[in-house]
């Protein structure tokens, strides 16, 4: 482990790292199955369905192992939100094109995450994809982990925990809990989701709080154990206030892989000829589409997390930059070949990173776990998002203190800063974030006179986002 990891040079064992990989997976298992959710429309048990689980958990186990073994860094991967939803809503568009059935249009979308991925490729081997980071201005770096972090503790305190009721949902805590005026309109509005909706604050709380006094006490694994602390309340409210036993999907749960259903949905099924169909304009659009939005997505995770992990360099710099990118393109190219959208760079490993994770071993851990999914998936699915929430709210706090480092005298900084701050949790998407940050650093740069300050690179991606933004297509 030692020779391959390096270890010691990074300031880590063994311990550390397999702790920090089962971390990272703990708050990022939720996509194993809401990825597929997302992808075929909630048709779990279909085949394509079945396809997509098991494209998931393979072609995130072999980025992961491509980024432990090539890059040595502790990143996760996995099919990306809001990509996936992109795709679905592509897929829907070629139903809508061409009349073909979903599986069909499914499999001629594939094409498109193909050729991303190989585009990607090709741009890491040739370090383009690491000289547009670096052309990213060190003050705009500056506010990336910032920006993420508000994102996690907006995912914690929203999106990561959906309560339905018999009558409708999702509640989100913040949003329907904390957003009500008084108890008793919360109760009205959620009729019988109530009682769930406080025990899952309660057990997020808990969590959050278990986390901060162990990390504040120097407890080594403190975020697990605070996660391990909230999963134990969450089933113990379960199966005491609500009346349910947590584990009655394991009695029934199939632990036998679908394989056969990959292999006649999804591995290898790229329909090229329908692909084609739907016009050179159109299949151009959606490329730079995808390759914008998963770029700055992966830029913004690896510079994010690494700053706060220590991994940069003077300059804003991180070692092996090259690698990691080559990994998450590798990701995108299974992604494709086994039949999910694309694989890229989660944020949740932040969570692993603080944790302690420095190395490979950890990304590799989560890759492990990632593929075992395959045949334990039942087990993964009865963590409570809320425990999972407690650890992206801490993990969002911690990340906040990448603020300290910009200059907020200079307008040049701070504003893009600010649309960073607001426009990743809100949006949802790091890499709009990026490319809001950087039109605002442009324009003001020009307009007061410092346009010499600009790069020729950060020209042309910010006039690329405005784009991709404002060009109706």
């Amino acid at each position: 482990m030692e020779k391959i990891f390096k270890l010691k040079e990074n300031g880590t064992n063994v311990k550390t790292e397999i702790l920090a990989g089962l971390t990272t997976f703990m708050t990022m298992a939720y996509i194993i199955a809401l990825n597929p959710n997302r992808l075929t429309g909630f048709d779990r048990g279909s085949q394509l369905w079945n396809g997509v689980f098991l494209a998931t958990c393979i072609a995130s186990a072999i980025a992961m192992f491509v980024m432990a073994f090539l890059a040595n860094k502790p990143f996760a991967l996995a099919p990306g939100m809001g990509l996936n939803s992109f795709f679905a809503v592509v897929v829907a568009n070629i139903v809508s094109l061409t009349g073909l059935s979903y599986l069909q249009s499914f499999q001629a979308a594939l094409c498109i995450i193909l050729i991303e991925g190989i585009i990607f490729l090709i741009l890491s081997l040739l370090n383009i994809r690491e000289k547009i980071v670096d052309c990213i201005p060190l003050g705009v770096r500056m506010g990336i982990a910032p920006g993420i972090g508000l994102m996690l503790m907006n995912i914690g305190l929203g999106s990561n925990v959906g309560i339905y009721s018999a009558d409708g949902g999702p509640f989100y805590v913040m949003r329907d809990f904390f957003g009500a005026l008084t108890p008793s309109v919360i109760k009205g509005n959620m009729g019988d989701a109530y009682p769930e909706m406080v025990l899952t604050v309660v057990t997020m709380f808990v969590g959050l709080f278990a986390i901060c006094i162990l990390a504040k006490l120097g407890v080594k694994g403190a975020v697990l154990l605070g996660m391990l602390i909230s999963c134990i309340i969450y089933w113990a409210g379960e199966a005491i206030f609500l009346g349910n036993n947590p584990f009655a999907s394991l009695a029934t749960a199939s632990f036998v892989p679908p394989f056969a259903d990959m292999a006649a949905t999804t591995l290898f099924k790229f329909d090229f000829k329908t692909f084609f169909s739907i016009g050179w304009f159109t299949i151009i659009t959606l490329i730079i589409t995808f390759c914008m939005i998963d770029m700055f997505d992966t830029i913004g995770t690896f510079v994010g997390t690494a700053s706060r992990a220590g991994m940069m360099d003077k300059n804003g710099k991180m070692p092996k930059m090259k690698e990691a990118l080559v990994a998450d393109a590798v990701g995108t190219i299974a992604g494709a070949v086994t039949g999910t959208s694309t694989v890229t760079t989660f944020v949740e490993s932040a969570s692993g990173v603080e944790a302690g994770g420095r190395t490979g071993l950890t990304a590799l851990t989560t890759g492990i776990l990632f593929l075992a999914c395959i045949f334990i998936a039942p087990i993964a699915a009865i963590i409570p998002a809320a425990a999972t929430s407690a650890a992206l709210i801490y993990v969002g706090v911690l990340m906040l203190s990448g603020l300290k480092n910009v200059h907020f005298d200079d307008l040049t900084e701070i504003v893009p800063v600010a649309l960073m701050l607001i426009s990743m949790p809100i949006s949802g998407s790091i890499g709009h974030g990026i490319g809001l940050g950087l039109i605002a650093y442009t324009v003001i740069k020009v307009f007061t006179g410092k346009a010499k300050d600009v790069s020729f690179v950060t020209y042309i991606i910010s006039v690329l986002f405005l784009v991709k933004f404002f060009l109706v297509v």
